[in-house]
């Protein structure tokens, strides 16, 4: 439970923050609970990250503002860890390096100073710009889904809006959903707009062929983490033999197949005549 100090100074900043909003960043406290905030991060222009929407949260200490707070982020990014402990010196890895004079603002401009370099820390990850940037087409369904698991739930992981530690891909974007409603609702008019299928986060291709503008999210979706549409190209040839019998797949062969058998058959027949 949130001392008083710690309560009346995160509604202070929370005022602050929206009045003057960082840039790419959007952060508000639980309805709930005030020491948990949920934060999200736009990636900015000019990196792999650009127009993802990374969602995470901030969990304060009841003595906050003398303790800093665990920091994690529940969207993939190719970055971080999904909802895994960053350590950040402004987390609570690292509590004597704290000032109390930092802000929720100042915290989370540090994280997206952070995302955006190369430095490595408990919880980071190393990927390349093309994979990054897949992560980042595909933020706003896994955010709403749950990693596809709104449609295809998880066996054995129930829905909950409870627990911020670990939000894990299997609630069907019950928490994101309770937090952001107004976004929720703006992802999933994304999905449809986009033609992205919500079990599994990849262009239906009869809409993506289809539609006359394609995104720039759309076109990483479609490329794929390595940057190549190879996958989707074997996955349509694949789509496509499966409605095929196998005879018509394999034409040529058996038309060769039958003409060495005539022409066997011929001969035979032939040294039989003799």
């Amino acid at each position: 439970m949130a001392t008083k100090t710690a309560s009346k100074r995160l509604a202070r900043e929370y005022q602050a923050i929206q009045a003057n909003p960082p840039p790419y960043i959007t952060a508000q406290p639980s309805e709930t609970n005030i020491l948990e905030w949920h934060y999200i991060l736009t990636g900015p222009p000019d990196t792999p990250y650009h127009n993802g929407q990374y969602w995470g949260t901030l969990l304060f200490p009841p003595n906050y503002p003398f303790a800093p707070p665990a920091i994690r982020m529940h969207t993939p990014s190719g970055r971080f860890q999904p909802s895994t402990r960053l350590c950040l010196s402004i987390s609570d890895f690292h509590p004597r390096s704290f000032n109390p004079a930092w802000e929720v603002s100042t915290i989370l401009i540090g994280l997206m100073s952070f995302m955006t370099s190369e430095e490595m820390t408990t919880g980071s990850l190393g990927a390349s710009p093309s994979e990054r940037r897949w992560y980042a087409a595909r933020s706003r369904w896994w955010n709403s889904t749950g990693g596809g698991s709104a449609t295809n739930p998880v066996k054995g992981n129930h829905a909950t809006v409870k627990g911020v530690g670990a939000v894990k891909a299997g609630d069907g974007g019950v928490k994101f959903r309770a937090e952001w409603p107004d976004l929720d609702k703006e992802n999933w008019a994304w999905m449809k707009a986009n033609g992205i299928d919500p079990a599994t986060g990849q262009v239906i291709q009869d809409t993506a062929e289809s539609s006359v503008t394609c995104t720039p999210e759309v076109a990483a979706i479609r490329r794929g983490p390595h940057g190549t549409t190879a996958a989707l190209g074997d996955a349509g040839r694949a789509a496509r033999d499966a409605g095929q019998s196998w005879l018509w797949r394999n034409k040529y062969l058996v038309a060769f197949l039958a003409t060495v058998a005539w022409v066997t058959a011929q001969r035979l027949f032939a040294e039989a005549g003799e």
